[in-house]
């Protein structure tokens, strides 16, 4: 049976290192990639992009597939304001949530996180709660600054300074994005 997998954000860094693991794994899978731009750098049969507004429902539920086996929220980032926290933040794991339960799939995957503003950690923390009381199992990675594939940022400069601090303080530690990937991966696929 072929696994259906909805990736909310999945043309970032990280999605593209899932897709391509995920893939490795299960050459039949498809994967549909819900994002603004509905562009992917990823170039497969089994990828299906859309460009879309999560926040209408509606358009969200036409493009998907009656049966979903995992839906992973890979959508996130620290914000100044709380407006445009709960829209890069809070919507798209409220939506990953609704669609889990209504399409009744095996479980959710979400990214946390340990490092960053305290407004964002504590968004992030928040946010796992609310997905942990679902009916649908979650799998959760909470990874402090996520380095590797193409990611090329001002982060990503800070570090070699984090292997330095990370040594000492483990909540510093930068993870390779094969690492988040793999622990993501495995977490979900036991459901």
């Amino acid at each position: 049976m072929t696994s259906k997998i909805i990736l909310i954000g999945g043309n970032g860094y990280i999605g593209r290192s899932l897709t391509s693991a995920w893939a490795a794994i299960d050459p039949s899978a498809q994967f549909y990639v819900l994002s603004r731009s509905g562009h992917n750098q990823l170039e497969m049969p089994q990828i299906m992009n859309s460009a879309i507004d999560i926040n209408d429902r509606e358009a969200v539920s036409a493009e998907i597939p009656d049966q979903i086996d995992y839906i992973v929220d890979l959508v996130g980032r620290p914000e100044k304001d709380a407006a445009t926290s709960i829209e890069v933040n809070d919507k798209p794991a409220l939506l990953m949530k609704f669609l889990a339960e209504t399409h009744h799939a095996k479980a959710m995957g979400f990214i946390g996180g340990r490092l960053g503003a305290k407004a964002f950690v504590n968004t992030k923390r928040t946010l796992i709660g609310q997905l942990q009381a679902s009916s649908v199992p979650l799998a959760v990675v909470e990874p402090t600054l996520v380095y590797g594939a193409d990611r090329q940022d001002s982060m990503t400069k800070m570090v070699p300074l984090l292997k330095i601090f990370g040594a000492v303080f483990p909540n510093m530690k930068p993870v390779k994005v094969e690492t988040v990937v793999d622990e993501l991966l495995t977490k979900l696929l036991q459901y």
